[in-house]
């Protein structure tokens, strides 16, 4: 299977639409292709369907046989591209630490190199009897995420 040629195909896919951007292309036993497609504003069903054709057309089954699946990204898995981070802006995100923390905050900011987390902590009045809220804020590094997820809230 040519996978350069298929990388190519999905990438010209894509960028018919500027709002697209490719999470993951993986090549599975089988002959089975996977790719994982997300936008700006989501991704819908008829653009995942157009992508798989557009990719489909042009390889020759009879030549080898595949499969291919074209899908969103489920919004249980991990963030992996900046481009998720920067469309999930504003939203509440739990990250995990390559030191084992777990921060959980807003993601307020978003660079090449890291993001910025904001939340409320209560802490103990610097002087006299009980807490005070405090906003607290956290500048994480790509390098230093091991998972960042999307907090689900209903």
């Amino acid at each position: 299977m040519d996978k350069i040629k298929i990388k190519e195909l999905v990438d010209t896919a894509i960028e018919e639409n500027q709002e697209l951007f490719l999470i993951g292309l993986n090549f599975l036993p089988d002959n089975k292709i996977y790719v994982e497609v997300d936008g700006d504003n989501g991704i819908s069903l008829q653009e995942c369907i157009r992508i798989s054709r557009a990719v489909e057309h042009n390889l020759d089954r009879e030549e080898e046989d595949f499969s291919l699946e074209v899908t969103s990204p489920d919004i249980a898995n991990p963030l992996k591209v900046n481009r998720q981070y920067i469309k999930n802006l504003n939203r509440i995100l739990t990250v995990k630490s390559k030191d084992s923390k777990v921060l959980e905050g807003t993601l307020k900011n978003v660079s090449e190199e890291s993001i910025e987390l904001e939340w409320k902590a209560r802490e103990p009045k610097p002087i006299g009897k009980g807490k005070i809220t405090v906003v607290k804020k956290a500048t994480i590094p790509f390098t230093d995420i091991l998972e960042a997820k999307v907090k689900i809230i209903f």
